[in-house]
């Protein structure tokens, strides 16, 4: 880190990789991703200057534009794709109608086959989705390379989302069977798709440029141009599904994927492409195998204390079991073993995020399904989806820009930690206003607690919407929004900041694998889904979010302290290294 005043010298930090020019020297404590460069103005912050300037992020480069811009159209494809799989699934095929779609004038459907079946059905796909990225992980460190593994996944994608259109076209729709089987076959095809330095702002104020709050833009910002693509992609394939039909709300997300391949042959030269190193999962649990040897015990609590000692890794170093007990296997140093517990403590962290998402998972089919028994006027009942990505749109540039340097300027430090606790609670309450509008529907509605069902017992009258307006459910897409830009975009913060060089992409992997676990236990409240439970339907995600952030909080508020403890720690070993830094900026000005 270094201080950037309007004299002496200043020794800049900037990402490897990043269009600034750096020369590398050194390297502090989580600092893989950054170079130490020679500029001009600047000195290496103090520990008080830690604590009293404020912090800022640093500008962002263009080719992270770029990768956000491909996370944008594939975002499109996923969800304008996804929006519609609820009515697809749920609803028969309007009177008269070839392409699913009513013109405008009810309810747009294709195979008739119920909520819990529609539930059942997106629940299995996110299952999917949200499994790929360990694989995907596991295929880019052992064989291909990031790079390659992307394109190659955006290929198959391409070929899930072609499956898809065939199942939607006039002729094969007509045949629920056969849209059925091509549409599960296109689902799955479908799946696998630390420095700072301190600068003077033009107005006199001297701030620290915080590497971490730049990770925290990039990931806001990123989450950002997702939700771009998923406002337009939802909106416009809504109204296609709405007024033309299933097929083109197909078709036009697959078109917008196409230009991904185009930026990645754009890009090939211009990102940081780093060769396969082998996956470090088989050795990693190894490794853990080896340090929870003698430490299980028929007493629960004991055996956490066991796995909680101070020594439960150090015991496994190589140094520490010397050459005669040392696995053959173990072909490894000290420092990969604690970049290894660095990953697994990442990991940690995760671990109650599945009772989160059971909350955020309601987006995609049970609040869709709710909006279909309500007074519409005139939209279609899947639009109401798109406020929570409209919502994000608003709320992220807010919190970066307004909210948390707010509370910083006053001296309130919203660590990442107390983000997602937080998040946990504000998904909970999104179901709980879901909750109540569910209880509401029941005692309105003319067939009672059977408000999405039908009036006689042959099944050709369907009860009439209840007369409250679709938008009540506004409550739960803003909530569930906020809960995100707190949790879910932190989760990734934290992964991409916590997680050992080594092991990024299968930390990052892990922490989207508990949105599929999510969906496995979203399984098992399937039958939950349709009348008259459904107000237990949102009642029990919303428990479960409480419990989950509540014990969250419990196991990780020591977690704050001892990190603010470690960045002072980086602080003074940064500020030993400016002198190696002026040493090697003379030498260079020497060879100049």
């Amino acid at each position: 880190m270094s201080i950037k005043s309007s004299s002496g010298p200043v020794v800049d930090v900037a990402p490897l990789g990043n269009e600034k020019t750096g020369l590398e020297v050194a390297s502090v404590g989580r600092s893989e991703d950054y170079a130490v460069g020679i500029a001009t103005h600047g000195e290496f912050p103090t520990g008080e200057e830690l604590k009293t300037l404020r912090r800022v992020p640093d500008e962002i480069p263009f080719s992270i534009y770029t990768i956000a811009f491909i996370e944008l159209c594939e975002r499109f494809s996923y969800y304008g794709t996804t929006a519609v799989f609820t009515n697809f699934i749920q609803w028969p095929l309007p009177p008269g109608s070839t392409t699913g779609a009513d013109f405008g004038n009810g309810q747009a459907g294709a195979l008739g086959l119920g909520q819990r079946t529609s539930t059942a059905l997106t629940t299995f796909n996110a299952f999917w989705a949200y499994c790929m990225p360990l694989f995907g992980a596991w295929v880019a460190d052992s064989y291909l390379g990031r790079f390659k593994t992307i394109a190659l996944a955006l290929g198959i994608d391409l070929i899930g989302h072609i499956v898809l259109i065939t199942s939607a076209l006039p002729p094969v729709i007509k045949n629920p069977d056969g849209a059925m089987g091509a549409f599960i076959i296109g689902i799955i095809t479908m799946g696998p798709a630390l420095h700072m330095i301190i600068r003077t702002l033009p107005g006199g104020e001297r701030v620290i440029v915080d590497p971490h709050l730049t990770a925290s833009r990039v990931y806001h910002y990123f989450y950002m141009f997702i939700n771009i693509g998923a406002l337009i992609g939802q909106i416009s394939m809504v109204y296609c599904e709405y007024y033309v039909g299933f097929w083109l709300s197909y078709t036009l997300p697959t078109i917008m994927l196409c230009f991904c391949p185009l930026v990645l042959l754009w890009g090939r030269k211009r990102y940081k492409r780093v060769p396969p190193e082998g996956s470090i999962l088989g050795k990693a649990f190894k490794t853990l195998g080896l340090a929870t040897k003698g430490r299980w015990s028929i007493n629960p609590i004991q055996t956490f204390k066991n796995m909680r000692s101070d020594d439960f890794w150090e015991n496994v170093k190589p140094s520490k079991l010397g050459p005669a007990n040392r696995p053959k296997w173990m072909d490894f140093n000290d420092g990969w073993v604690d970049e290894i517990a660095g990953g697994f403590s990442a990991c940690a962290v995760f671990l109650w995020y599945p009772l989160y998402w059971l909350c955020y998972n309601q987006i995609n089919n049970n609040l869709i399904s709710q909006a279909a028994t309500m007074r519409l006027g005139g939209v279609p009942n899947d639009v109401l989806t798109n406020l929570n990505p409209f919502s994000l749109i608003i709320l992220i540039p807010i919190m970066d820009v307004v909210v948390y340097p707010g509370l910083r300027k006053i001296g309130i430090n919203l660590t990442p930690l107390k983000r997602i606790a937080l998040g946990y609670f504000v998904a909970g309450s999104s179901m709980i206003w879901a909750c109540v509008v569910q209880y509401y529907i029941y005692q309105r509605s003319e067939c009672g607690n059977h408000a999405s069902g039908y009036i006689d017992a042959e099944e050709t009258i369907r009860c009439k919407n209840v007369d409250i307006s679709v938008w009540a459910q506004t409550g739960s897409y803003v909530l569930l929004a906020l809960s995100e830009v707190l949790a879910s975009i932190t989760s990734l913060e934290y992964a991409h900041k916590k997680a050992p060089k080594s092991a990024r992409s299968m930390v990052q992997a892990v922490c989207l694998f508990m949105n599929a676990i999510a969906s496995a236990i979203g399984f098992g409240l399937v039958p939950l889904a349709s009348d008259p439970l459904l107000v237990w339907n949102f009642a029990v995600p919303a428990i479960l979010a409480f419990v989950g952030g509540t014990m969250f909080w419990l196991q990780f508020r020591k977690l704050d302290q001892e990190e603010i403890r470690k960045t002072l720690v980086q602080a003074e070993a940064a500020k030993e290294i400016q002198p190696v830094a002026e040493e090697v900026k003379d030498k260079d000005e020497s060879l100049a």
